[in-house]
C-alpha cells in the first residue's frame, strides 16, 4: 500500500456545514436552517445571474487562465496595476498557494489563534512549523476574542515567512484597529510576509477598523486577500483575490496557481458582481443592522457576546460548545462548533435568526426537540 506523508495522514479532514435538506429529512421536520457557513441569505445579483447564464454556452472552453478581464477589473476598483493582482479558487486556495511560494521545512508560519481554521493546516502540509499565539480579552472581563499583535510581533522569528492577520478574525469576529495594525506593520522585519486576511471586510462598520488595501500601500511586504464568496454572493463559485504592494508577491502566487482553478462561470460573476457595488453595499448594511439585533437578543440571554464586524456571531459557552451545536442541530438549526471554545453563528435572513433564537430557547430550557 502506498502511503501519503505522515503530516498529511495526521491532517484532520475539513468538516463543512451539513446540508439543511439533508438534516429536515432526518430529523423528520419541514425545514433546516443552516447558519454554519457564513454565507450571505440574499440570492445572487441578478447581473451575476445574467452573465453566468450568458457564459454558460462557452463552458466547452477553459477559462482564462490568467482572468485577465477579472484582473483588469479589479486592478481598476482598487486603484492599482494588474501586476499586482492574483485570482484563486476562493481566498483559502490562495492561501495554500501562499505557503507554497513562501515556506518550506524550516521556514514557519505565525497567526492567531484561535482563527482561520486553515492556517495550521497549510504549515503542516508545507512542511513549515506554526507558531500559534492566543487570543486576548479584547474587553474587560471578556473571554480571549482578539489579536495579540504585540505577542504576535514577538514570536516572530528569523525562519518566519508569513504572518495572517485576520480582520475581521473568523470566527470571533473581532478586528483589529487602524493604530494598532499600522504600529505592527511598521514593526513587522521586511524578510516576513504579512497577509491580512479580509474575507469580512465588507461587513465591518467600525470606521477605526482599516481597509487593508490602504494600509498595504507603501509597504512592500504587505499583502490582502479578499474574497467574492460572502458579501458579493458567489459562495457557489469560488473565486478570491490577493493584492500585494510589490508585484513580486502576487507573481510567485500566479507561479503556484492551480491552472483553469477559477472558472469561466466564475470569473464572469465576479465582474458582473463588481458593476453592483451599490447593491452589495445594501446588502452588507442589512445584514450589520440583523447582526446588531442578533447580537443584542442574545447579550439579553446573558451571553458575553463581543460586538461581530463580520456577517456572524461567536456565542464564547468554552466546553459546552458541542453540546449546545448538537442540540440545535437536533431542533433544525445548523451552527459551526469548536470544541471547547465557542460556537459561530452565521446572521442569517430575520426569519432564520428567529428560528434559531427560538431554538437556542428551548435547548436552555430543558425542552425537548419536536
Amino acid at each position: 500500500m502506498v502511503s501519503p506523508r505522515p503530516a498529511v495522514q495526521a491532517l484532520p479532514a475539513y468538516r463543512p456545514g451539513r446540508n439543511p435538506a439533508d438534516l429536515a429529512r432526518e430529523i423528520g421536520v419541514d425545514r433546516a436552517v443552516k447558519l454554519a457557513s457564513n454565507e450571505v441569505a440574499f440570492p445572487p445579483l441578478p447581473a451575476v445571474v445574467q452573465a453566468v447564464a450568458a457564459a454558460a454556452g462557452e463552458t466547452n472552453r477553459y477559462p482564462d487562465n490568467g482572468a485577465v478581464v477579472l484582473t483588469a477589473a479589479l486592478a481598476q476598483h482598487y486603484g492599482v496595476d494588474p501586476e499586482q493582482i492574483a485570482t484563486g479558487g476562493g481566498a483559502v486556495t490562495l492561501c495554500q498557494e501562499l505557503a507554497q511560494a513562501y515556506t518550506e521545512p524550516g521556514t514557519s508560519i505565525a497567526f492567531a489563534w484561535r482563527s482561520f481554521e486553515m492556517y495550521p493546516l497549510l504549515a503542516r502540509v508545507a512542511g513549515a512549523r506554526a507558531i500559534q499565539v492566543p487570543l486576548v480579552p479584547g474587553r474587560d472581563g471578556g473571554p480571549a476574542d482578539t489579536h495579540d499583535l504585540d505577542g504576535l510581533l514577538a514570536a516572530i522569528d528569523d525562519t518566519t515567512r508569513l504572518v495572517f492577520v485576520c480582520n475581521p478574525n473568523n470566527p470571533t469576529g473581532t478586528a483589529v484597529r487602524r493604530a494598532e495594525l499600522e504600529r505592527f506593520l511598521d514593526a513587522v522585519p521586511a524578510t516576513t510576509l504579512v497577509v491580512l486576511d479580509e474575507a469580512y471586510r465588507e461587513f465591518v462598520t467600525d470606521p477605526d477598523v482599516p481597509d487593508g488595501i490602504e494600509l498595504m500601500r507603501g509597504r512592500p511586504n504587505v499583502a490582502v486577500l479578499r474574497t467574492f464568496s460572502k458579501a458579493w454572493g458567489l459562495a457557489g463559485l469560488r473565486v478570491g483575490y490577493l493584492v500585494a504592494e510589490d508585484p513580486a508577491v502576487a507573481e510567485a502566487v500566479r507561479k503556484t496557481h492551480v491552472p483553469f482553478s477559477v472558472s469561466m462561470l466564475a470569473q464572469v460573476a465576479a465582474v458582473a458582481a463588481l458593476t453592483c457595488e451599490d447593491e452589495v453595499r445594501r446588502r452588507c448594511a442589512a445584514v450589520a443592522a440583523e447582526r446588531s439585533r442578533l447580537t443584542a437578543a442574545l447579550r439579553e440571554r446573558g451571553l458575553d457576546v463581543a460586538d461581530s464586524q463580520a456577517n456572524f456571531v461567536w456565542l464564547p459557552v468554552g466546553e459546552q460548545a458541542a453540546e449546545l451545536a448538537a442540540a440545535l442541530e437536533a431542533r433544525a438549526v445548523i451552527t459551526r462548533p469548536f470544541a471547547g471554545e465557542g460556537v459561530r453563528v452565521t446572521v442569517g435572513a430575520p426569519d432564520e435568526d428567529d428560528v434559531f433564537l427560538a431554538a437556542l430557547d428551548a435547548v436552555r430550557d430543558g425542552a425537548p426537540p419536536r
